[in-house]
């Protein structure tokens, strides 16, 4: 044993710099958010709520394709077809993992996690959506040009992804 080692575990060095520490942010002012009247801003793509697409004439983009309760990892979309329209279409809000996976998946960009996050209740069958409740949670969140914006920054690959890039050799063709 050395003889700072020594020093070190008589005087107990590590707890007095921690009393320190303490007493140096005990008379500062407090960083905690008063919740209800102070916000945080939400950071940009935050997976929140979930919402069904709508079209500009104000129709479902859902077709009912599958793709995204196939990839679901905690299986919490179902999705029900008769005669070829989506009959019913419902997210477990209780098991999902906001992964975003769904978002990936659909081909349709037809659903959406929206940056809502204060969706909390006492009930199970509140946190069980529907159709219904996905399509109006379009409405709220993310109409108009919100809901533009977020597939423009965030649903890639886009159709101005795939071109040639300029420093890219390109065949000319014989003469």
């Amino acid at each position: 044993m050395t003889a700072k080692e020594l020093v070190n575990k008589i005087f107990f060095v590590e707890i007095l710099k921690a009393m320190a520490l303490t007493l140096s942010r005990m008379f500062s002012h407090a960083v905690t958010i008063q919740y209800p009247t102070e916000r945080r801003p939400i950071a940009p793509g935050f997976r929140g709520q979930h919402a069904l697409a709508k079209n500009p004439e104000g129709k479902a983009k859902c077709v009912g394709c599958g793709l995204c309760a196939a990839i679901c990892p905690s299986q919490c979309i179902q999705i029900f077809r008769e005669k070829g329209k989506v009959a019913r279409y419902e997210v477990e809000v209780l098991r999902c993992i906001f992964c975003g996976f769904c978002v990936e998946a659909c081909p349709y960009g037809a659903i959406v996690l929206t940056e809502n996050f204060e969706y909390s209740n006492y009930s199970k069958e509140a946190l069980y959506m529907t159709r219904e409740n996905l399509l109006s949670n379009w409405d709220k969140y993310m109409a108009g040009k919100k809901g533009e914006d977020y597939f423009k920054k965030f649903w890639r690959p886009m159709s101005e992804d795939f071109g040639t890039p300029q420093s890219q050799a390109v065949f000319r063709g014989r003469r």
